[in-house]
């Protein structure tokens, strides 16, 4: 019986510290959310007052509020997507669809917006699996876009490709590659050094493959680039 209620006891004391770290977490994710929602709220106030006092000044200070209310709308929706896996609530629409589709789609956006000296290539493959559409196109965006902010000049290549049961899609860049300070906690909420992104992208798509059943690796040497890889069953 005094076996028993010691091991009672520490597990009690062990249930009772996590709580107290999970707390802990949770004070430093609302704290964290409610400062970066801030900033661009602040803006957009901002800017609207400006507006209205040098109206001449009208397209200048539009481009402005309307960049911090994206700024805002992917934040709010990112934070949104971490409270649905959090608490179990985030549903899979899975469906049958052509992975190619889905990087040919993430290419051509990246592609209208890089004013960079870099090069993306990616050799169409039919690969048909069963997954949420949304949700992967999400998380390969993500990567890709990253992978994008982090290079200046070079090349980012993706290649898709079926093992086993495993379908694998990689995001190999010559970027910066990962700071490594940044690379233990690189898949937590608001992990990031950059001051153009919120670091919710990266635990996102984490979580995202996660509750797919699958898993995301990351290769990366500072100064040389880094690579993503995801897996996916199926």
């Amino acid at each position: 019986l005094d076996k028993e209620v010691k091991k009672r006891t520490r597990e009690l004391e062990s249930a009772n510290e996590q709580l107290k770290v999970n707390d802990k977490m949770q004070k430093e994710f609302i704290n964290i959310a409610s400062h970066e929602m801030r900033t661009p709220t602040q803006a957009i106030l901002g800017y609207s007052q400006l507006l209205q006092n040098y109206p001449h000044k009208f397209d200048e200070f539009m481009r402005a509020i309307s960049r911090n209310a994206v700024r805002l709308q992917r934040l709010t929706s990112d934070i949104l997507d971490v409270t649905r896996i959090e608490s179990h609530t985030l549903k899979l629409d899975k469906e049958k669809f052509n992975i190619k589709d889905i990087i040919v789609h993430c290419i051509n956006d990246v592609t209208m917006n890089n004013w960079k000296d870099v090069k993306l290539s990616y050799e169409p493959k039919d690969i048909i699996i069963k997954a949420d559409r949304g949700r992967i196109l999400q998380v390969i965006s993500n990567l890709l876009c990253n992978a994008l902010k982090f290079t200046e000049h070079g090349r980012i290549c993706i290649t898709s490709e079926r093992n086993d049961n495993l379908m694998l899609v990689s995001i190999k860049d010559t970027g910066t590659g990962i700071d490594s300070e940044l690379f233990p906690r690189l898949f937590s909420k608001f992990a990031s050094k950059s001051f153009s992104g919120t670091g919710l992208g990266l635990s996102l798509s984490y979580d995202i493959i996660k509750v797919h059943g699958g898993k995301i690796k990351v290769e990366s040497k500072e100064g040389e680039g880094s690579e993503f890889i995801i897996q996916l069953p199926g």
